[in-house]
């Protein structure tokens, strides 16, 4: 048998081809069975075309069309200017605490966007609720670390010479900065442009919390048809337009992208703040970016202890008792959902683990069937999430597949979502195994199998610990998809969250935002978790 290590994946071509396949399948069936067949019965429900006809031409749905990509395109360009500041300060200047505020910023975009949401509800004024700005103003606060990261990564490496070149030559600060510094940033501040705007676009958690009824886009309207009016076919067509414009967004700003040119780059150290007047405008600028993260997440706090202007437990002490009043209860069971969130959670992390590994593994061992699997597991996760559960919800909808009542749909359609991040964190530590570890496996008499096992499964126990964590954290925030998959008994918490705001009374309002309170705790301390677990482990 050829012993060979291929070039290109960095793998044994020797390795069987019965066990490539084998590694292949569960991921495969993963996504046939439950992306492509759902898709795939989507789209053939949106084909109908008196049903398109009726759907496109209400007088509603342009509104709703409109309403969903002018929100998009304000919420870009807020956050786009808003994050160019944190950007500047983060990258281009050294300062005490550096570090700790890079990491706060971060914060908001690993949060469940119902957490953002109900934060938000709790922070702004009453005259801001179910209004365009509150979505608006929940869009930027999540977003704001995709540009720090993308944005930011560009700008600590820009040279200074030539800035100071144009200042020389008698450029103003503001005319060194359009004419020298944005033109090096553009490709950077497009690629967050059109991240952001994908996100704003498909958003659902953030409009149906702080966007009311008033004002629904593609996706919120797409649950709402499908599982309060029953309008399947307007659902089914609604999800596949929705679908048709990202695919769209996705062309023109992938052209955009490889018709810009960006000058050569070079590494470059961080500014420490000189006189008193920069260290002060540098203290305020740090100041704003803390107050920034921190105030939205505090008043989300401060909303659950404080009921009717009063303060009082009496949200965390209640969480157990779906009772208000005599003859009043809650639609939601708060403690329930936390169960139930945690056990999906466990669920979805052990079937993406698997299903990950598997693709991972398959990924690096192969070279043209690799790609496609490859491909295969990213799907899901540019795919909309209620698209997602919708066409999960109409295709497993009868005999022999009606499992619309499985609560085991749920960690499922988790999982679509998990997987990816779970390959994307074990395939660079399989294609960067030395060079040479094979070959001196192969030497000894190992077989290709026995040398596969120890040199590349073996590697992976510390990023599946990093890839199980972030799993965990995608299954407790996903909302889209288990707005469509949950039943009676099994409503996690951030639908539990969205159940309790659009109660009317205190009461609901500050058990929301205790149980978004400890959403939000439960996600920071896996996050925190997986850093700390890869700072202490042996490098």
């Amino acid at each position: 048998m050829d012993r060979r290590r291929d070039p290109l994946t960095g793998v044994l071509a020797g390795l069987p081809r019965w066990l490539r396949w084998a590694l292949s399948v569960a991921p495969a069936v993963l996504i046939l069975v439950f992306f492509a067949w759902p898709v795939a019965t989507l789209m053939i429900e949106a084909t109908d075309w008196g049903d398109a006809s009726r759907m496109l031409t209400r007088p509603g749905t342009a509104s709703i069309v409109w309403f969903t990509a002018w929100q998009a395109v304000l919420s870009t360009a807020a956050t786009i200017a808003i994050g160019l500041g944190p950007s500047y300060l983060l990258s281009r200047w050294s300062f005490p605490g550096r570090r700790l505020l890079a990491a706060a910023v971060a914060v908001p975009f690993l949060l469940p966007t119902v957490v953002v949401g109900a934060a938000f509800a709790s922070l702004l004024p009453d005259r801001l609720d179910a209004t365009p700005a509150a979505v608006i103003c929940a869009h930027v606060f999540f977003n704001v670390a995709v540009v720090v990261r993308l944005v930011g990564t560009v700008w600590a490496q820009l040279p200074d010479d030539l800035v100071g070149a144009a200042r020389t030559l008698g450029a103003t600060p503001w005319q060194a900065t359009r004419m020298v510094t944005l033109p090096l940033l553009r490709p950077a501040i497009a690629a967050a442009a059109t991240i952001t705007f994908l996100f704003t676009f498909t958003s659902f958690g953030v409009v149906q919390i702080l966007g009311g009824p008033a004002h629904p886009t593609i996706e919120v309207e797409i649950a709402r048809r499908a599982t309060l009016l029953g309008d399947i076919s307007g659902a089914a067509v609604l999800s596949l337009m929705q679908l048709l414009l990202l695919v769209i967004v996705v062309a023109v700003a992938g052209r955009a992208h490889r018709s810009t040119v960006a000058l050569p780059l070079r590494r470059r150290r961080r500014r420490v703040a000189g006189g008193g007047r920069q260290r002060a405008m540098l203290s305020v600028a740090a100041g704003a970016t803390a107050a920034f993260v921190v105030v939205p997440l505090a008043a989300l706090a401060l909303g659950s202890v404080r009921i009717g202007g009063r303060w009082t437990l009496t949200a965390w002490t209640t969480l157990g008792n779906r009772s208000i009043r005599p003859g009043v209860s809650l639609p939601v069971d708060p403690l329930a959902s936390i169960r139930a969130s945690v056990g999906f959670a466990i669920a979805a992390v052990a079937i993406s683990v698997l299903i990950g590994t598997s693709a991972a593994l398959a990924i690096a061992a192969s070279r043209s069937g690799g790609r496609l699997l490859d491909v295969g597991v990213m799907l899901p996760l540019g795919t909309s999430a209620v698209t997602i559960g919708f066409g999960m919800i109409i295709t497993f909808d009868r005999a022999p597949f009606d499992w619309r009542a499985s609560s085991w749909l749920i960690p499922v359609g988790h999982a679509l979502v998990a997987t990816p991040f779970v390959v994307r964190g074990l395939l660079p530590v399989l294609r960067s195994r030395p060079t040479g570890w094979l070959e001196a496996a192969a030497t000894l008499g190992a077989s290709p199998v026995r040398s596969w096992w120890e040199i590349d499964v073996r590697r992976l126990g510390r990023p599946l610990v990093t890839a199980a964590g972030l799993a965990a954290a995608v299954s407790l925030g996903e909302f889209g998809a288990t707005t469509f998959l949950s039943r009676a008994g099994t409503n996690t918490m951030p639908l539990a969250i969205a159940g309790l705001l659009g109660r009317a009374g205190d009461v609901p309002h500050a058990q929301a935002a205790a149980l978004a309170v400890m959403l939000m705790l439960m996600t920071l301390l896996i996050v925190v978790s997986i850093d700390l677990f890869d700072s202490a482990a042996p490098t």
